[in-house]
């Protein structure tokens, strides 16, 4: 099968053999693939090689072979985000969360476009924290793996006032009030789940309780190995849940 004129993000690329590159890309209208791009680590291609980088919205035409596809041209269409500090952190992760939960060459409109709006969120002064929280709504709504937020797991309106724990499977459960800190403070708002249902920024307080929650989601659909993104948060103390 020929892609011409395909349209996507490059989310990583690797070298391969002595000249070449694996790239992964999200793609409009295919989902995810890898491209195998021949030859361009010699001097001759740097334009091409530059159309290849991490964050870079390209065209391309490629063939696909079996589980990868081998790429016969790319151009950039637009200059990739520039980004610095924490952001840069922020971009490794999203990438990484795509590569492991985004199937190959499964198409995936809705996070296509939640993609791009990230990518251009990452690269300007908008809030990381807030920022992130909105792109793993979107990606676990994008693969089917979202749950409502304005009703819990029983179908009861949320409890702007309550705390609730995500449950993967079956959403928000409410926490009882005898819990204990630990697990209270590993619960999401009430008022933190309707604001993220209703895409409005919460508080800096309820912006936080968000971050936890969610992670235990993703970690849940990622298995046992986790994120070297998270790894590399954890050790730099980087990305605050609330900025």
């Amino acid at each position: 099968m020929r892609l011409d004129g395909e349209t996507g993000f490059v989310l990583h690329a690797r070298p391969w053999r002595e000249t070449s590159l694996l790239v992964e890309v999200l793609s409009a209208g295919h989902g995810r693939i890898g491209l195998v791009a021949r030859g361009v680590q010699s001097p001759k291609r740097q334009v091409l090689r530059a159309a290849l980088q991490p964050l870079q919205h390209i065209r391309f035409d490629a063939v696909m072979a079996g589980e990868l596809a081998q790429l016969r041209s790319a151009e950039a269409l637009d200059a990739a985000p520039q980004l610095s500090g924490d952001a840069i952190l922020a971009a490794f992760y999203v990438n990484e969360l795509v590569l492991r939960l985004a199937p190959r060459q499964d198409p995936l409109p809705e996070l296509d476009a939640a993609y791009a709006r990230t990518r251009a969120r990452l690269a300007s002064d908008a809030s990381l924290a807030w920022t992130l929280r909105r792109f793993e709504r979107d990606l676990l709504g994008a693969l089917g793996l979202g749950f409502e937020l304005y009703v819990d797991g029983d179908g009861e309106p949320i409890d702007p006032a309550a705390r609730y724990r995500l449950d993967p499977e079956h959403g928000p459960r409410r926490l009882l009030s005898d819990r204990g800190q630990s697990e209270r403070s590993a619960a999401a708002t009430g008022s933190a789940l309707l604001a993220l249902a209703a895409d409005e920024r919460p508080g800096p307080a309820d912006l936080a309780s968000l971050r936890l929650p969610l992670r235990g989601v993703l970690a849940h659909h990622l298995g046992a190995r986790g994120l070297k993104s998270w790894e590399m948060a954890a050790s730099l103390g980087r990305i605050a849940s609330s900025r």
